[in-house]
């Protein structure tokens, strides 16, 4: 069990309802129709975070960059030795992909500490891309899933 945040005790610490409401109101987040445009016209980078099993389950979103969320932030920090060639800048407007929009909330704060202050999330995650009717493809069995790079390995000890 951890400790509290210093200066708490374990009865004023935020619970996550808390916690998720003080990270959103950090930043705006986005719909799918308007993450959708965003990634079209150019203007931002999507970046699904979904484990492999939901992936394989559900299918993929074109041209989205796959990146478990363990590795978010050695992958998209510019000034990262593991960083993707598509971690341009901390001016880089990046859209964080859940399955319903939880897991991306906290990714996108991790992402504004690291200085990618343009960092976002898709309200209600690829469930809500799906539900909009916007592009998904289904990923075959033994094949390379469209829009997923060759990741390097990272380093031992991280």
């Amino acid at each position: 069990m951890s400790a509290p945040p210093v200066g708490r005790t374990a009865e004023q610490a935020p619970g996550i309802d808390e916690l998720l409401e003080r990270v959103r109101a950090g930043y705006e987040r986005v719909g799918a129709r308007e993450a959708y445009d965003a990634v079209k016209a150019g203007e931002a980078l999507l970046v699904d975070i979904r484990y492999a099993a939901l992936r394989e389950r559900d299918g993929l979103i074109p041209g989205a960059l796959v990146v478990e969320r363990n590795e978010l932030e050695w992958r998209l920090d510019p000034r990262g030795s593991h960083r993707l060639p598509e971690a341009t800048g901390h001016d880089l407007r990046v859209v964080v992909v859940c399955d319903e929009g939880y897991a991306s909330s906290l990714a996108a704060e991790s992402l504004h500490r690291l200085g990618l202050h343009r960092a976002t999330d898709l309200v209600g995650g690829f469930q809500a891309w799906r539900a909009a009717g916007l592009p998904v493809t289904a990923r075959a069995d033994g094949t390379a899933a469209p829009g997923v790079p060759r990741r390097q390995p990272m380093p031992a000890g991280r």
